[in-house]
């Protein structure tokens, strides 16, 4: 049954970062339309979306703005919804025995919460202890990008990261850190241009105090202040 237009809706409910499901609600048939056939519907849906704003296409500035929305969703800001666009992580022997404690930190990481679809912007701080095989490092930036450029809540984008670098380089001993603002509440609503949201997920030996205590000693400092 639809809710009726001018029904009021309790707002509260939304904002609320709660994580449902591990996996990106998809539908079954998310990948039955080419790119261009997303970018073609989209492209008419926006325009709709302007006009109802009351917005006057036929200007210069704005008649061209309904395909640039369009091709920016499928080709960039979701591009990460299209599985044939997972990166390739290839593993490589761990030949010198390196043991300890490896980690990337202040990657660049843009987002966009699925509540309200405006940008989570931060930096992602990862860790791992190889079990045997390592990765090139370039391949934990394109792994939290590849996550990242979809509509996402960042407790389940965590996590997604970590199951993703376990699965990836055979080993449980894997963390991430996330510390990002998010739009949502900087640029509407409460309006907060200070805070931001850290999020965290240990696994395997992280979980012990010695092992996070270290991770967390590294990456001090790059957090938000």
């Amino acid at each position: 049954m639809e809710r009726p237009f001018n029904e009021e809706i309790e707002l509260d409910v939304f904002d609320d970062h709660q994580v449902y499901s591990l996996e990106t609600p998809l539908k079954d048939d998310a990948f039955e339309l080419c790119d261009t056939e997303k970018i073609a519907r989209i492209e008419l849906k926006f325009k709709e979306i302007m006009e109802t704003l009351g917005l006057d296409l036929s200007d210069d500035s704005l008649r061209a703005t309904p395909n640039r929305v369009a091709k920016m969703y499928v080709k960039e800001l979701f591009g990460g919804l299209n599985p044939d666009k997972k990166p390739k992580v290839s593993n490589f022997e761990n030949k010198y025995k390196y043991g300890e404690m490896l980690v990337e930190k202040n990657i660049t990481l843009y987002s966009t919460c699925e509540h309200h679809f405006l940008p989570i912007v931060g930096k992602a701080h990862i860790a791992y202890i190889s079990s045997g095989q390592v990765v090139g490092l370039s391949k934990l930036n394109r792994i939290v990008d590849y996550y990242a450029r979809r509509p996402q809540v960042q407790e389940r984008l965590t996590m997604q990261i970590v199951n993703e670098l376990k699965s990836a380089m055979n080993t449980e001993n894997v963390a991430c850190l996330i510390d990002a603002k998010h739009l949502c509440v900087n640029s509407r609503g409460i309006r907060d241009i200070r805070s931001s949201t850290v999020t965290a997920e240990y696994s395997g030996l992280f979980k012990e105090a010695k092992y996070k205590n270290e991770f967390l000693h590294h990456i001090q400092g790059e957090i938000y202040l």
